[in-house]
């Protein structure tokens, strides 16, 4: 029976057996994969949003910078800085406001060199990012993955253990079946989704503040009752934004869109202390 049982790891009916362990340095409370079943939808926006706003609460993040072909978590924060690699492992480079950040680009020599790399090289390297980045103590890692439900994403889901998944998603109809493709490969390695956020939901006049719906009119919600997901929070496009990005200064955004998933995620934390208490 145990050489049936050590022959059998790895397969789809055991998809945690290949769970690696972090960095002997840290201490990593919740890792928190924010998913997108295609590009292009503002996963690495979510992703940043999030690990602001949990930082402002004053709780220690981190963003894993998973989408090794196309990185942009440090554009966003302005970082231009290399990772420092020693004999105890990477160190990750911190932002204005102390969130550590690892990302591809700060290991390349020019930020604009393209990754050409076939799948088993991308989906070692983001295991390195878990396994050999000193990330000391989080209360938070955030996970900003490649899109679709590919190699690379496979390696995360079975690598790092994942407290949960937020899906990224924008309002043009063909979305919601992709959608669906990254809450069904979720449920199949029984990660839990915590919900879903839509990007580009509107756009604000600004002249009378009237939304206008450039995709026309967004089946989230019924996306997510069909689904049975929590709609976390709907983001505009926001010239300010955009503009903040191009800056490398996110860390100044100043809006109310994703608090609800914020709350949400701090609750996470809170829970598992009151239950430690109890204890």
């Amino acid at each position: 029976m145990s050489e049936k049982k050590e022959s059998c790891e790895g397969c789809e009916g055991n998809p945690q057996s290949f769970l690696e362990k972090t960095n002997n340095f840290n201490s990593i409370k919740k890792v928190i994969g924010v998913v997108s079943g295609k590009g292009g939808v503002g996963k690495s926006l979510v992703a940043a949003m999030l690990s602001i706003l949990i930082n402002r609460k004053g709780y220690n993040t981190g963003i894993l910078d998973a989408d090794i072909t196309g990185p942009s978590i440090p554009k966003m924060f302005g970082i231009n800085k290399k990772a420092q690699v020693n004999e105890m492992g990477i160190l990750p480079e911190k932002t204005h406001n102390n969130i550590s950040i690892m990302s591809i680009n700060l290991l390349l020599d020019q930020a604009d060199a393209p990754v050409i790399w076939r799948g088993p090289l991308l989906a070692g390297t983001v295991k390195q990012f878990w396994t050999d980045v000193i990330w000391g103590d989080l209360d938070f890692l955030f996970i900003d993955m490649p899109p679709g439900t590919g190699d690379v994403p496979l390696t995360v889901f079975q690598s790092i253990p994942l407290d949960g998944i937020i899906i990224v998603t924008s309002p043009q109809e063909l979305v919601s079946m992709i959608v669906k493709k990254a809450y069904n490969m979720a449920k199949h390695m029984n990660i839990p989704v915590l919900g879903i956020i839509e990007n580009m939901s509107y756009i604000k006049c600004p002249n009378c503040g009237e939304k206008i719906y450039l995709f026309g009119k967004s089946n989230l919600r019924e996306t997510a009752k069909n689904l049975n997901l929590n709609v976390l929070g709907e983001i505009p496009v926001d010239p300010l934004m955009a503009q903040l990005v191009d800056k490398g200064e996110f860390e100044r955004f100043n809006n109310d869109y994703l608090d609800k998933a914020a709350d949400k995620i701090e609750n996470m934390l809170v829970k598992d202390t009151d239950i430690h208490s109890f204890v």
